[in-house]
């Protein structure tokens, strides 16, 4: 399955929240019970891994957000991907800018 959606004015990392957060809700809707996630936002993984700390108070709640949904699914891990592995991610995310919908 997948989610390819427009999601208004932010910066990339509040995008790359979103598609995460979005992504995750969809494989709980489909029965996951447990999530692989694999993101090649560096940062959003680092987050997520403990590494780093979410300073940025407009990623807070999205932060916040991710991890209820991840933590709602059952086990889960997270990992980077590096973009050039990452195409289809890609791909969806243009899509999703240019206001085209992608199977």
């Amino acid at each position: 399955a997948t989610v390819s959606q427009r999601i208004g004015i932010g910066t990339n990392n509040q995008a790359e929240y979103r598609a995460a957060i979005e992504g995750v809700r969809k494989a709980r809707q489909l029965g996951a019970t447990g999530i692989e996630l694999r993101m090649d936002s560096e940062l959003v993984v680092r987050q997520l891994t403990g590494q780093y700390r979410v300073r940025n108070a407009a990623l807070q709640p999205l932060f916040a957000t991710l991890v209820a949904e991840l933590e709602g699914a059952g086990p889960y891990s997270v990992g980077y991907v590096p973009r050039a592995q990452n195409s289809r991610a890609d791909a969806l995310a243009n899509a999703a800018l240019d206001g085209r919908v992608l199977d």
